[in-house]
């Protein structure tokens, strides 16, 4: 029985089989509560999620040094430090890990806006399509392809600073980031390649050649030029 984050693993461990020795993966933060009237960002872990993200970090090659980031938002602060504590508990190295407001939901302007428009759009995929298409309100959201291309320049300067080898820096961020990045730089639309689950991800690594590649769980992949 497949769990989430499989998909994610099975696709850390190809990528450094084939010879990557520095790797940034982007993935959403594992299983969250839903409660309503709460602040979404203020949904925390649910138990199940917490026993995933530390399983998640317990399934990583044992030869990877791990280096965490995320959003500033607390259930992916605790995912990454769970998926850090797993790593470290089952034998593997670890460094630290420290919020990142570039992993956040920075290109949202106005939550109550944001989440008024959804409703309208009747659904999170269908605004988002309208997003990516430039019919969001600007003082709603940041444009989606200058947001995709800050949070890839976050990812870049990740890979640039190495501090062991083999590494993974984990960076959780949210579903809408992993849907933005999925759409824009490898055109994974959702209505074909599925939402984004808790734990799914998408890499950023070097190839043998020193080619710099995005890779998603999907199987979908594009060479990207450092910004």
């Amino acid at each position: 029985m497949r769990l989430l984050g499989d998909d994610t693993l099975a696709m850390v461990d190809e990528v450094f089989a084939a010879g990557a020795r520095h790797a940034v993966l982007l993935m959403r933060h594992s299983a969250r509560e839903f409660v309503p009237g709460r602040h979404d960002l203020l949904n925390p872990l649910t138990d199940e999620g917490r026993a995933l993200a530390e399983r998640f970090g317990r399934a990583l090659g044992k030869s990877l040094i791990v280096r965490g980031y995320s959003s500033p938002a607390e259930r992916c602060v605790e995912t990454a430090q769970l998926v850090l504590k797993g790593h470290e508990g089952g034998g593997g190295a670890v460094t630290r890990h420290r919020p990142v407001e570039g992993l956040g939901v920075f290109y949202v302007l106005d939550q109550m806006k944001m989440f008024r428009t959804m409703h309208a759009a009747e659904g999170q995929v269908p605004f988002l399509e309208s997003w990516y298409a430039g019919r969001v309100p600007v003082d709603v959201m940041i444009p989606a392809a200058a947001a995709a291309r800050l949070v890839i320049g976050v990812l870049h300067e990740k890979l640039r600073q190495p501090v062991g080898s083999p590494q993974l820096d984990v960076c959780v961020s949210h579903d809408m980031t992993v849907y933005l990045m999925r759409d824009r730089l490898l055109g994974e639309q959702a209505a074909e390649h599925g939402e984004v689950r808790f734990l799914d991800g998408l890499m950023l690594y070097q190839d043998a050649r020193g080619e710099t590649w995005l890779r998603s769980a999907r199987g979908s992949s594009a060479r990207v030029e450092p910004g």
